[in-house]
C-alpha cells in the first residue's frame, strides 16, 4: 500500500476494542460501537497558510489519536479499512 494524504489530512487505522469487558461479558459484534481511537498510518505535509508558508501537522505516523464518532471518510485499501480525516477532526493524541 502506498497512500500519501494531501495537505492537512491523515490516514487512520481504527484500533478495535477488546472482546471481553471487565465483568467477563462478551459483547457481540452487532452491539459494538465503532471505536473512536486509532493509529495514524500516514500524514500529509501540512496546510498552506494565506502567506504561502506550510504549517506542519501536530500528528505523525505512529501516533495514537482520539477522534469523533462520525469523523472522517471510510475507505478500503487491500481489504483493510481506514479513515481519511482532516487534522482539525482529531480531538487528542493519546500518550
Amino acid at each position: 500500500m502506498n497512500v500519501r494524504p494531501l495537505h492537512d489530512r491523515v490516514l487512520v487505522k481504527r484500533i478495535e476494542e477488546k472482546e471481553v469487558v471487565k465483568g467477563g461479558i462478551i459483547i457481540p459484534d452487532t452491539a459494538k460501537e465503532k471505536p473512536m481511537e486509532g493509529e495514524v498510518v500516514a500524514a500529509g505535509p501540512g496546510k498552506t497558510t494565506d502567506s504561502g508558508q506550510r504549517a506542519a501537522l501536530d500528528v505523525k505516523a505512529g501516533d495514537r489519536i482520539l477522534f469523533g464518532k462520525y469523523s472522517g471518510t471510510e475507505i478500503k485499501i487491500d481489504s483493510q479499512e481506514y479513515l481519511i480525516m482532516r487534522e482539525d477532526e482529531i480531538l487528542a493524541i493519546v500518550g
